[in-house]
């Protein structure tokens, strides 16, 4: 009977220590995936996976299109990701003069002899010595200088209350998008600007400051336009940069020259009709009619394959990440978070747009790559590590540091 009540005793025992394992591991798994964003996290993956079925089509045709090469980015980028996604973003916030000093090293960085690299008519390239890779730093100074922006924008706590300190946030964000223009790089410098402006907007400042610098900004674009157009003076804008906006006006004007991407972009676009011609049936980018089909226009390659509704597919996965990440912001209680949030947005959304609008004629033609999906490991990097602030923004969401 002593036995018998003794067993009794342990296989009890026994039963609440397993069930008290089980709960500690379901507690830790809630724990490890409460860490995960995944609202936003789901539809980055989507896209990524959209991108490897795009550029494996590619690699069929076109040799440019090194499909292991396009998984090492991914690669890389997961990595990056996670790196940032452990790391505690708010660390950063007090670090603006060291964030300040690595995004011009990484803007200077292609014009230092030795390192720079020429490639698609800018010195935007780096090759690393010995090694022979090369990678674009500028894809890499866009995350630093949306952190740079946030941590600066955010001492103010919502609402920039001088015009000093108004002036200061944009002359500051105008440093490395003039390095940019060095290289010369106008779209990822118009990116810069344009994610950059949004921080600075949604930090507070006054709607009659930026009405102001949106009519200046218009006013400098025109006079460089027209100064650009006039013979015998030196000239801000390239000639192939002028010839892109001539086109965008009028497609008309040159379509064997400058005029000829934007009118087979627009034909691949067209020819994929409702559900496209199928992966690797690309005749517009297989043929070699579209030129840089698996970088620059790789939504018109993406819409000739899958079509009007592959097309809405893409659309509705980048609305659902862009979606998802303001809305983190909105409900993030530290101001670095909700701007770091508002950074990475507003960058994905403009490159969308861009890219796009430029593959069916609504948008001016520029070296923007689409997120997740084009060509081009830097990129690939710099998006996927985008991916991974937000989700630290989600992991160190309490406002207590």
């Amino acid at each position: 009977m002593a036995g018998s009540a003794t067993d009794g005793l342990l296989d009890s025992a026994s039963s609440h220590l397993r069930s008290a394992g089980s709960n500690a591991r379901t507690v830790k798994a809630k724990r490890a995936f409460g860490n995960i964003y995944f609202s936003q996290l789901i539809p980055a993956m989507l896209l990524i996976v959209y991108g490897v079925i795009v550029i494996w089509s590619a690699s069929l045709t076109i040799s440019e299109a090194s499909f292991p090469r396009h998984l090492l980015g991914i690669a890389l980028g997961i990595v990056c990701s996670v790196v940032v996604w452990h790391y505690d973003y708010r660390n950063l916030q007090s670090m603006t003069r060291a964030l300040f000093v690595i995004d011009c090293i990484l803007m200077i960085s292609p014009r230092i002899p030795g390192l720079g690299y020429y490639a698609n008519g800018i010195t935007g390239w780096v090759r690393i010595p010995l090694i022979g890779i090369t990678f674009q730093p500028s894809e890499l100074a866009k995350i630093v200088t949306i952190y740079l922006m946030a941590a600066l924008t955010a001492q103010y706590n919502g609402k920039i209350d001088t015009l000093r300190d108004y002036i200061k946030l944009c002359f500051i964000l105008c440093v490395p998008f003039a390095l940019i223009l060095l290289q010369p790089d106008l779209g990822t410098g118009l990116i810069i600007l344009v994610f950059g402006a949004a921080i600075i907007i949604c930090g507070g400042a006054k709607k009659s400051w930026v009405l102001i610098t949106i009519a200046i900004i218009v006013a400098g674009a025109a006079a460089i336009i027209i100064e650009s157009m006039i013979d015998g003076i030196p000239h801000i804008l390239k000639t192939y940069q002028l010839n892109r906006l001539i086109v965008f006006i009028d497609p008309s004007v040159d379509p064997s020259g400058d005029g000829y991407n934007l009118q087979q972009a627009k034909i691949a676009v067209g020819s994929g009709g409702l559900f496209g011609k199928g992966i690797g049936n690309a005749s517009q980018a297989g043929s070699g009619f579209l030129p840089e089909a698996h970088t620059d226009f790789v939504f018109a390659l993406l819409a000739e394959e899958f079509g009007f509704v592959g097309s809405l597919v893409l659309l509705g996965l980048f609305a659902w990440m862009i979606f998802s990440t303001i809305s983190l912001g909105m409900h993030c209680e530290l101001m670095f978070g909700k701007l770091v949030c508002v950074g990475c947005a507003a960058m994905w959304t403009f490159q969308v747009l861009e890219e796009v609008g430029m593959c069916i004629g609504i948008m001016p033609i520029t070296g923007i790559p689409l997120p997740f999906i084009s060509y081009g490991s830097s990129s690939m990097i710099a998006q996927i590590t985008a991916v991974g602030a937000v989700q630290s923004v989600w992991r160190h969401r309490q406002k207590s540091a």
